[in-house]
């Protein structure tokens, strides 16, 4: 029996948790569409509001024909009384005798009152309706229970009596045994002791008129309310189905389809509306043409000036070679001029490139050339092309990959030349501190995670860095001489990939940036799986015999981290980026 009883608390736990669930989803569910829905708000709303009115519509309705009848039934119930009472004191005049005898009188008054045309005829034609009689001989001194009567004198009750046998007229509504009456008591004059007269109004047919009052006022209220909502559906329909469609139009439109217009039907305000978004998309439409022309006429004329500087370029490259390759034959000073030339010819060679790849990216003529591999090839190229300027600049570059494949489709190419840039922007501004490099991947994206000790990032630069051309500090030293387009190459590069490139740093903290890629292509990334900055900003790794300097200029890093103090701003794969 226990187990029985503990199974059916079980079951009964079971169920009521199962009808909570569905309570609230089904709560949600409209909640959802309430924040959705104009419409749904505006028929719900304008039904809550009609309910309020209806409900107190009825009410004063129900209350005022109520107090109608009852008003009604007293004035009708008071003229019948004084038509008794006149029958009763003509019937009951003389001397009562003893108490039989009185009784007897009471019963033959009674009698009387109910077979004349009063209590019959004239009764059921009246508006007081029919009634019952009662006579009794009270006295204030002695218990009414005593009281000699006719009638049904124990409906009568006792409050009321002791009012009537006081020589008051009164009046009550009170129900005995289900049925409701309207009384009316008077006492009666006659020469020998008082009698008092009830008469016992059924107000059974008023109750059934204020029954069919009600129930006609809540049929029609409910049926009132349905028309409403479905009015007040239909009318909100009208204004929000044109205002659903403009905002498809508005979402097309905003989706590259810029020949997207709306129907303008009549001339209310809605047709207004719709000709004011076809003037401002076409305005808009123009605009935009004229900013693409403009933009292809920009980067053709880069692509046509990286071109043409070629030519001319391999020519002053190739004197600049035989120069330096006879430059111990010169002076110190031309020898010395000779070497800045070659610097200075690399560092044009390199940006004429990174104008060509930047004016691809634009054009959106690059492809990517995605392939399923092993990236961490990729990072120990990218560390082992950058080690001549690390050892240049006394920072050692730790990393220590994985032990097993981390594979992804990415493109190598792109993603080397990303993590190239970065480890040569955190050498240069790692004040000889060591700079690490981190690699990271879960089930759907890849990260790799650049981190220096350095200068660091001021409040607001981490949203500039990306920028092409921008500089934190132009007059800082710079080993590496970036062309100042590396990141932004690796901006458009990490979103062709799908992926995004942020960055975090503090003035004297130095700075990270984080390169995080779906590890399929076309799959969408939700979180990286290395933190952003990934290890506290005040504990670098060990510095050797160094001490840290005071940061000289903080760097341009790229936008700030949702878990550190500058915003992470998405980017993509910079090529050679010394620029902060």
């Amino acid at each position: 029996m226990r187990h029985r009883l503990a199974r059916l608390g079980r079951s009964a736990v079971e169920l009521a948790g199962r009808v909570a669930g569905y309570g609230r989803s089904r709560a949600h569910a409209v909640g959802e569409l309430w924040k959705r829905s104009l419409q749904f708000r505006v028929t719900v709303s304008t039904l809550a509001l009609s309910s309020a009115v209806v409900f107190v519509l009825g009410m004063v309705l129900q209350n005022q024909i109520t107090d109608r009848l009852l008003d009604n039934k007293e004035r009708a119930a008071m003229a019948q009384l004084r038509v008794v009472v006149y029958t009763a004191e003509s019937e009951l005049v003389g001397d009562a005798g003893q108490d039989d005898a009185l009784r007897n009188r009471l019963s033959n008054a009674l009698k009387k009152i109910t077979s004349s045309s009063v209590a019959t005829q004239d009764a059921q034609n009246s508006a007081a309706g029919a009634f019952e009689p009662v006579l009794a001989a009270g006295d204030p001194d002695v218990s009414s229970e005593n009281a000699i009567h006719a009638g049904p004198y124990e409906k009568v009750p006792a409050g009321m009596r002791n009012f009537v046998e006081n020589n008051q007229r009164t009046t009550q509504i009170h129900t005995v045994s289900g049925v409701t009456y309207f009384m009316v008591g008077e006492p009666v004059t006659t020469a020998t002791r008082p009698i008092q007269l009830y008469l016992l109004f059924p107000l059974t047919t008023e109750q059934n008129t204020v029954t069919t009052v009600q129930n006609t006022l809540l049929v029609g209220g409910l049926v009132l309310l349905l028309l409403l909502a479905a009015i007040t559906n239909i009318v909100t329909r009208q204004v929000v189905r044109p205002v659903r469609r403009a905002a498809e139009a508005a979402e097309t439109f905003a989706g590259g389809d810029l020949d997207r217009r709306l129907d303008v039907v009549g001339e209310d305000d809605l047709a207004k509306l719709a000709t004011s978004y076809n003037e401002m998309a076409a305005s808009i439409q123009d605009q935009i043409r004229q900013l693409e022309e403009f933009g292809q006429l920009q980067r053709r004329f880069t692509s046509d000036v990286s071109h043409e500087l070629r030519t001319p370029l391999t020519t002053v490259r190739m004197a600049a070679d035989v120069l330096h390759a006879s430059r111990e034959q010169f002076p110190a000073g031309l020898a010395r001029s000779t070497e800045l030339l070659v610097d200075e010819l690399d560092r044009f060679e390199t940006l004429l490139r990174d104008l060509l790849e930047i004016s691809k990216l634009d054009a959106g003529v690059e492809e990517l050339s995605a392939e399923h591999i092993d990236v961490r090839p990729i990072a120990e190229r990218a560390v082992e092309q950058v080690s001549v300027i690390a050892g240049t600049a006394g920072s050692a570059i730790e990393f220590e990959p994985p032990p097993e494949p981390v594979n992804a489709e990415v493109d190598a190419r792109r993603v080397e030349r990303i993590l190239r840039n970065l480890l040569a922007n955190a050498i240069d501004h790692s004040e000889g501190r060591p700079v690490r490099l981190l690699l990271a991947a879960d089930e759907h994206a890849v990260a790799f995670a650049v981190r220096d000790y350095g200068v660091g990032l001021r409040p607001g630069e981490a949203e500039l860095v990306f920028n092409r051309f921008w500089r934190a500090d132009p007059s800082r030293n710079r080993r590496t001489g970036g062309t100042g387009l590396g990141l932004a190459i690796s901006q458009e590069d990490a979103r062709l990939h799908g992926g995004w490139l942020e960055a975090w740093g503090e003035p004297g903290d130095g700075s990270c940036f984080r390169l995080t890629l779906p590890r399929r292509v076309g799959e969408p990334v939700e979180q990286s799986p290395i933190g952003l900055p990934p290890d506290p900003p005040s504990t670098p790794p060990h510095d050797g015999m160094r001490e840290r300097a005071e940061p000289t200029s903080p760097v341009d890093h790229g936008a700030g981290a949702p878990d550190g103090p500058q915003q992470a701003t998405p980017v993509g794969a910079p090529e050679h980026e010394e620029v902060r």
